[in-house]
Order: structure tokens, then C-alpha cells, then sequence
């Protein structure tokens, strides 16, 4: 069952200079966005700064009014509904905890303000504090709390009424590293505790990967793809959805095809590497032909048969698990990564070959796929 339902939900304002035709081009902050989140399920907005994902979880919330659309939360529509009628809980990016009241007081202080009783809100706090490993901090102020613990405190609050739908609003930005490890797997694990249908709006795609079933990804105030964190990494719609998953990105290489006695090849301006094409895209690609040539960078693999054109290792960088190499392609560099104990410096000369499982050819005019 779907929990909530988006149909066709613009969000326009009004605070954009200029005559009536850029006005309608330029200030939708979202655009046509629809939607289905099912019952219990982790859902990740994904996108840039501006992108429209944190405009759409305050629409969610009632926190803003929506310009055109409708929304469900179940059979019922809550376009007009106020926040507090929805059985929505929010956490912001920004702690928003009282400061003169103790970690203790904060939990309670929505369940004071609805008139339970004192019992009561024990219990709610019995059961919520060790979910979030804040049990321990419920005597504590604010402010002799680190960042991780008042985002701890943060989500405890917003899932103390036990709401329907958690909204979580780019809970771990303000976090270092190894904290915002660390909470992920809290909030994944609390997740499946509760069985809570949660939204999480992040700029982070290792968040969104990590911590969602489905994955929404927005740009200029459109979605471009939803669907499983494999779906998005393993068959992107477009360019944007390539670039922006993925961690180092994809490979995006303009390549013209050439037709070489029987086969086709990937070329490249300014560069003497040449790649087979894929025997699945002959029917798609033509001597000449213009493209995008995507491909990942622990799908470009080092050979030592001299199956292609030589090149020279341009950057050489080791992580410790991983061995990151750049190639220069042009003007462009084509990345890999290797697990391979293996060292080279700038200059040495190695073989390659692409995962022709792993290709991806985009438009080069429209960015879309090609299938």
C-alpha cells in the first residue's frame, strides 16, 4: 500500500524579476514531481544545492503550500491539511533543540504540549531514548552535547509520537566523517525497528545509497530517475544520473565512432586510444557517429595484453585498499580504480580494456540514454 502519493506537484514563487515568460520558466522550484513511497519503506531525495528535494519534504510536511497537484497520506488528501494534523515527524538539518531544557524535557515537550500525562510520556521516552542511544544523555543540556548527539536527540524527538511518516531533512550535513558513519547505521537500524516509512533529502549519494530502498533523483526541480539504489548505478537515464552517483563518478568521454575493417571503435579527439564498441550497440552506433561513452571507473580494467592502444599513467594515487589511476583522454581524464597491489608513477605506459557489460552511451545532445 502506498503510504504517500504525489500526483503532478509544482511549486511555484512569485519573487523572480522579470516579464511574464521568465517568470513562468524560471521560479517552478518543482516541477510535475510524482511520486509513490509504500508503507515502511526508506525513500532518498537525491540531489544538488537547488535541485527542489528540500521544497518537496516541506511540502510533504505542510510546511509549505504546494502551487498545483495533490497529495495522500493514505486515501486522504492533505494538500490542505496544517502540519500538525498530518502525523508527520521532522527532523531538520539544524538540531532545533531548546537549549535551556534538558535532553530529557526536549523529548517531552510535544507530548506536555498534547496533554499527557506524565506516565505516559515515560513510557514513550523509555521506549524512544535507547533506539537512539540518547538513554544515557536524558540529564543533559544542549549544549554539553556533541553534533552527533543532539542529532540523535534530534530524530528521537521527531519519532517520539510515533508518526506515520519521518522526514528527515539532511540529518547528518553538519557531521564529520566517522560520526556521520556512525549515525547512518543508526538511522538504519532504527529504521527497521520502528518500521517507520521514511524520507530522507540529502546532497549526498553515499547516504542515499546506503540508507534508502528507492532513491529520487532531482535536478532543477524535476525528477530524472527513481528506483533502487542498484537501478540508478547500473542503468542511469542520463548523463546527470551517471555523473551524480557514484563515488569516484562515472567516466563521460565524447567519442566519435569510427568503422574499422569489420568492427567499430570508440575515438577520441587529441588522443591515439582506441576502443572496441561493444558488439550489443552495433546496431545502435554508425561509422562517424557522435556520443558520450560512459563508463565507471572500476570498470576500466589494466591488461597486460597489449589488446589496445598503449597510454602513458598521468596520476597515480594510493588510498590503501584501492589504487586510483588517471589517463589522459585529450583534454579529458578518464579515471580508474584497482584493488591490485600494483604501483606505477607518471609516465609508465599500461593497457586497457573496458567491462563491455558496463558501458553506457548517452545523446550527446539531449544527455538521455541509449538503449
Amino acid at each position: 500500500m502506498a503510504l504517500l502519493t504525489l500526483q503532478n506537484v509544482y511549486k511555484r514563487y512569485d519573487n523572480i524579476r522579470g516579464g511574464k515568460k521568465a517568470k513562468e520558466l524560471l521560479n517552478y522550484a518543482v516541477r510535475d514531481v510524482s511520486f509513490e513511497c509504500k508503507d515502511g519503506s526508506f525513500v532518498g531525495i537525491l540531489g544538488p544545492s537547488g535541485c527542489g528535494k528540500t521544497t518537496t519534504l516541506r511540502m510533504i510536511a505542510g510546511l509549505e503550500t504546494i502551487t498545483a497537484g495533490k497529495m495522500f497520506i493514505g486515501d486522504i488528501c492533505i494538500n490542505d491539511l496544517l502540519p500538525k494534523d498530518r502525523n508527520i515527524g521532522l527532523a531538520f538539518e539544524d538540531y532545533a533543540l531548546y537549549p535551556p531544557l534538558t535532553v530529557y524535557e526536549n523529548l517531552a515537550f510535544n507530548l506536555k504540549a498534547k496533554g499527557l500525562p506524565a506516565a505516559e510520556i515515560q513510557k514513550h521516552i523509555d521506549r524512544v531514548a535507547p533506539l537512539l542511544k540518547v538513554d544515557d544523555l536524558l540529564k543533559m543540556k544542549p549544549s554539553a552535547l556533541s553534533g552527533g548527539q543532539k542529532q540523535r536527540v534530534n530524530i528521537a524527538r521527531a519519532i517520539i509520537r510515533r508518526p506515520g511518516l519521518l522526514l528527515l531533512d539532511e540529518p547528518l550535513s553538519h557531521l564529520d566523517g566517522k560520526m556521520r558513519q556512525n549515525l547512518r547505521q543508526e538511522i538504519k537500524r532504527m529504521h527497521k525497528e520502528i518500521e517507520c516509512t521514511t524520507i530522507i533529502v540529502t546532497h549526498d549519494q553515499i547516504e542515499a545509497m546506503s540508507l534508502a530502498d528507492a532513491i529520487i533523483i532531482m535536478r532543477n526541480g524535476d525528477i530524472q530517475q527513481m528506483g533502487t539504489p542498484l537501478e540508478v548505478y547500473d542503468s542511469p537515464v542520463n548523463e546527470f544520473v551517471a555523473s551524480f552517483i557514484g563515488e569516484p563518478p562515472m567516466n563521460l568521454l565524447r567519442s566519435t565512432i569510427a568503422k574499422i575493417q569489420s568492427g567499430f571503435f570508440f575515438t577520441f579527439t587529441d588522443s591515439a586510444l582506441r576502443v572496441k564498441v561493444p558488439a550489443r550497440y552495433n546496431d545502435k552506433v554508425s561509422d562517424g557517429m557522435e556520443l558520450t561513452l560512459g563508463v565507471r571507473p572500476m570498470d576500466v580494467l589494466i591488461t597486460d595484453k597489449p589488446a589496445s592502444t598503449p597510454v602513458p599513467v598521468f596520476i597515480y594515487e594510493n588510498f590503501g585498499d584501492e589504487r586510483r589511476i588517471s589517463i589522459k583522454v585529450g583534454e579529458t581524464r578518464l579515471n580508474l580504480t584497482t584493488s591490485a597491489d600494483i604501483f606505477y608513477k607518471p609516465g609508465d605506459t599500461i593497457y586497457l580494456e573496458f567491462n563491455s557489460d558496463k558501458t553506457h552511451l548517452f545523446d550527446i545532445e539531449t544527455g538521455a540514454v541509449i538503449k
